[in-house]
């Protein structure tokens, strides 16, 4: 009952957004006849915004029921209830949930903006859809036995969708990015079941090889000063862990075959970053290529700074 509540009220928020959109016959003849279908609308287009409205319902009621059908059906269903996770895996997770809140809101922003909005409403939009898809999962949580509401998940997407939105509201420009790395480790073969058998499944489990940056652009700090930098080049910040076999701890043992002994240990890195989204091209393709890689670190120096460990210098790191 409350999952169907939950999208009703969703398609009811998308017609009232279609509702506030001015009809597209108010754009005049000459701006209508200069702009192609994938350029964003000069004013708020009613047929792109009821396209988005059903296009977002139908996703998010299929991606909710497949996910509810995949990951909830085996467990059962009792009262609401919230879970302390907290110490797991380093927090690596926590991570994870802004990562995925900050670049869901991001994409489903610029489809507001060709659809005609601007900057503000745009943003409003998207974070508002992010933390809505992220909820429901945490809701869905909540009501499973085997999991619980964790708070801190909850107050992970909400920072995720706040960066995002805070930035756009004040800048209108992303100038600290949320993105990731991953590279394969050896902690997986010892609990394939956990931290994946195979490297789809651990690029979603092993938290070990998972590195989150926050990757700071100091040209769009510096815009109106005299100081020149490169508009593509960041400094990042990585956070990760390592050591990690189980969740709040390292099980000696799996199904009775003993385990090695790893110590588990937080990772910090201080390295450079390129703002893809940033290079500009005559290409809409590649325009378009740069912001969907833009979500990723890519591979470049970074000083490894860990608790108990040297300094580590890394020519290319990911």
């Amino acid at each position: 009952m409350r999952f169907t509540l939950t999208v009703l009220l969703t398609i009811q928020c998308f017609f009232t957004i279609a509702q506030e959109a001015p009809d597209s016959s108010y754009t005049d003849f000459q701006s209508r006849s200069t702009f192609t279908w994938l350029d964003p609308s000069p004013v708020p287009d009613k047929g792109r915004t009821l396209g988005l409205a059903f296009g977002y319902s139908g996703l998010y009621v299929a991606s909710m029921s497949w996910l509810y059908t995949q990951w909830y059906t085996d467990y059962p269903l009792i009262d609401f209830h919230t879970f302390n996770d907290y110490q797991e895996w380093e927090q690596m997770d926590k991570f994870a949930h802004a990562w995925n809140a900050y670049n869901i809101a991001k994409p489903v922003s610029q489809t507001f903006s060709w659809a005609g909005y601007n900057s503000r409403k745009a943003a409003c939009y998207g974070s508002g859809i992010s933390l809505l898809f992220q909820t429901t999962v945490e809701v869905f949580d909540g009501f499973s036995e085997e999991w619980g509401f964790s708070t801190r998940d909850m107050l992970a997407n909400v920072v995720g969708t706040s960066a995002f939105l805070v930035q756009q509201l004040g800048w209108e420009e992303q100038r600290i990015v949320l993105k990731y790395s991953f590279h394969t480790t050896n902690y997986a073969q010892y609990r394939p079941d956990v931290l994946g058998s195979n490297f789809p499944e651990r690029l979603l489990k092993d938290y070990n090889g998972l590195t989150h940056w926050v990757s700071i652009n100091p040209a769009s700090f510096l815009r109106n000063t005299s100081v020149n930098l490169p508009v593509w080049m960041s400094l990042a910040i990585g956070f990760g862990a390592e050591g990690m076999t189980g969740g709040t701890s390292n099980p000696t043992s799996v199904d009775g075959t003993p385990l090695p002994t790893f110590d588990r240990y937080r990772q910090y890195y201080l390295g450079i970053d390129f703002d893809l989204a940033r290079i500009k091209t005559k290409s809409r393709f590649l325009n378009d290529l740069f912001k969907l890689i833009n979500i990723v670190h890519l591979p470049a120096p970074a000083l490894e700074l860990s608790p108990g460990c040297k300094p580590r210098w890394h020519a290319f790191y990911f």
